[in-house]
């Protein structure tokens, strides 16, 4: 037997020994690199690992007018999620959820049985109804969670649809303000947390983790409902009376810029727009559409030529012939044989088109194209909405005498709805182009906070306010003497202009019988408060003439929209001229008090109905002042008591 020497067995052990220090010391390196360097990653992961998380969305942002009445909110609507691990009997449960939510059991079982921490059922389960929610609950199945959700909701229906737009099932903007200030209505997502185990039983030892969503802002916009309501119904009348191939409007403070309404047809229900036709909801003709804007135009030659010194209203005449050569073109005035001998200021009134065509010749190409771009025309206005059009006007280069001529009636140049308005804002406002907005204040929703608000942007003075001044008077006695006159509205001083324009067929020349009419008015005259812009694509049945579709229309809006704003009634404006066959208004007598047999002798114009029994009038409907058709029913109140109304005292 072979001997091993004491001292190689001390080296043995001083080797295994130092192999055991070197294999612990690695092992202690390892172990505080774990500890200390990959500890955190591996926590995260592990969590991520235990973690179950279930999504919770914000309350997207109200809109509301500028009266804080809500345009448009939320509802709502809880949606279904799954934990398959939880659930301890998928084809139970799939059943159950198949008739709660009306769909396949095939379909439900596919989604509790999937190999995944947790499911959306998606569309069945998204934004339940209250019976559905209800339903869900009652179960208290493992495994199926309601997490809250909702949807949006537009008080006022297809009112106001083009400028709200809609959001989609993720409650995600996809058209309108909702798209263009999505990241301010929607907040931050929220979530709950809970642990399981591999094999996704919940762990009740571990406290779950709630992060509340942060709700999005709430948008007060500049829109007046009671404006809106009116527009909205006054182009609903249109197209009933003209069936149209379209109609828009917009209403808008030409002092600010604000828009107190906007609205087209046709239109849509924002919460069903998927049952309209993509191009309904895709176009805010506000905005969008471009066409020629006819005589409506003829406002900015008469401000440039105004500024100019190019022409003086009173003093200068005009004659006009009917029609005016240039360029070897002869240009029609829409009066066949033309209004003869006039002042420059009956060339507004009527509207004379060879007249403006002078105009546009004193002025020069230079100075007319420059007020033109001065006052908007050609790029967008900023407006805060998507698809906006800048319109199309002659390059310089192409503008001879014939395109001089007809872009100084509204003719060959192509503009949007709101340049228009703008433009004739800045014209009668004292001269300041202001860039149109519809968001006014964001608010903080759970402390009522403002937390900031938009100040009107004025881009630039196109004129002064001495032009600004004529151009007001000028269109108010267009309102009461001129081609507008059935926008006249009694008791408030109202100005305005016609437009009648030609629209451009697919091969390039100008439809017969087939007009976009218009109208553009504002109001009081001396100091405007708003501005209203109407147009009727193609109406049928009525000569089609801004004066005749357009102009009755914004005297309707008008005169309602002052009322509801508050602006009292005045008698100091330019009285109507009639023209045959119109008759004038007649003012109500004061009846109150008088003897029933005295009417023959004082009601020569108006109609009577009676309530009660007497002698004497006690009370009368409508009252004493107010102005009426020639005609019209006058309703009053007998009784043997010869006392007047309350009414009448006060």
């Amino acid at each position: 037997m072979k001997r091993v020497s004491t001292v190689t067995v001390r080296k043995r052990l001083v080797a295994v020994f130092l192999i055991g220090m070197i294999i612990f010391g690695i092992i202690d390196l390892r172990l505080g690199y774990v500890q200390f360097v990959l500890g955190d990653q591996l926590m995260e992961k592990a969590d991520e690992s235990w973690s179950r998380n279930i999504s919770f969305q914000p309350e997207r942002g109200n809109i509301l007018d500028v009266n804080g009445e809500i345009l448009a909110e939320n509802v709502t609507a809880p949606s279904v999620v799954v934990v398959p691990r939880q659930i301890n009997d998928p084809e139970d449960a799939a059943k159950k959820l198949a008739q709660i939510l009306d769909m396949s059991e095939e379909k439900a079982y596919e989604y509790v049985t999937k190999s995944e921490m947790s499911v959306n059922i998606h569309p069945e389960g998204r934004k339940i109804s209250e019976e559905q929610e209800r339903a869900i609950r009652t179960l208290n199945m493992d495994g199926v969670y309601l997490a809250k959700d909702s949807i949006r909701h537009y008080p006022f229906g297809d009112d106001l649809s083009h400028v709200l737009g809609f959001a989609g099932i993720d409650n995600q903007g996809l058209m309108g303000l909702e798209l263009y200030y999505d990241d301010l209505l929607n907040g931050d997502e929220g979530s709950l947390s809970f642990y399981s185990d591999a094999k996704g039983r919940r762990l009740n030892q571990l406290a779950d983790v709630y992060k509340a969503p942060k709700d999005g802002y709430n948008l007060v916009t500049t829109i007046d409902s009671r404006v809106q309501t009116i527009v909205e119904r006054e182009l609903d009348l249109a197209v009933a009376k003209y069936n149209p191939d379209g109609a828009l409007a917009i209403a808008v403070d030409p002092d600010t810029g604000g828009i107190l309404a906007m609205t087209a047809r046709p239109n849509f229900n924002p919460e069903n727009y998927q049952e309209v036709d993509p191009s309904i909801y895709s176009r805010n003709l506000p905005i969008w559409s471009t066409y020629e804007p006819g005589s409506t135009f003829k406002i900015i030659t008469l401000a440039a030529a105004l500024e100019e010194g190019a022409v003086d209203l009173h003093d200068d005449h005009f004659h006009d012939h009917g029609s005016i050569e240039v360029g070897g073109a002869k240009l029609r005035c829409w009066k066949p044989g033309g209004h003869g001998e006039q002042t420059f200021l009956e060339v507004v009134q009527n509207s004379c088109n060879p007249g403006f065509v002078h105009l546009g010749e004193e002025l020069g190409k230079e100075k007319l194209f420059s007020y033109i771009k001065e006052f908007g025309f050609g790029t967008e206005t900023g407006i805060d909405l998507q698809g906006e059009g800048s319109g199309i006007l002659f390059k310089p280069e192409n503008v001879g005498p014939v395109e001089l001529a007809t872009t100084a009636f509204g003719q060959g140049v192509s503009v949007t709805p709101i340049q228009q308005v703008m433009a004739v804002s800045a014209a009668i406002n004292g001269g300041y182009l202001f860039e149109p907005f519809i968001a006014k204040d964001w608010v903080e929703p759970s402390t009522g906070e403002v937390i900031s608000t938009k100040e009107p942007k004025m881009k630039n003075r196109v004129i002064s306010e001495k032009t600004s001044e004529e151009i007001r008077n000028a269109l108010e006695s267009v309102v009461a003497k001129g081609t507008g006159r059935p926008a006249y509205v009694d008791g408030y001083r109202v100005g305005g202009k016609t437009g009648t324009a030609q629209k451009v067929g697919p091969n390039g020349g100008y439809l017969e019988n087939n007009h976009i009419v218009s109208f553009i008015g504002f109001a009081p005259a001396d100091d405007p408060e708003i501005v209203v812009y109407v147009a009727v694509d193609n109406p049928k049945g009525v000569r089609q003439f801004g004066g005749t579709v357009a102009a009755p229309i914004v005297g309707n809006i008008i005169e309602d929209s002052l009322t509801v704003m508050g602006v009292e009634p005045r008698k100091d404006g330019l009285d109507k001229e009639y023209l045959w066959p119109e008759q004038p208004k007649v003012a109500v007598p004061d009846l109150i008090g008088i003897e029933r047999k005295k009417l023959v002798q004082m009601m020569t114009d108006l109609s009577i109905e009676s309530s009660g029994t007497g002698d004497y009038i006690i009370d009368q409907d409508p009252v004493a002042g107010t102005k009426v058709e020639p005609g019209s029913t006058i309703r009053i109140y007998l009784s043997n008591d010869k006392k007047t109304s309350n009414k009448n005292d006060q």
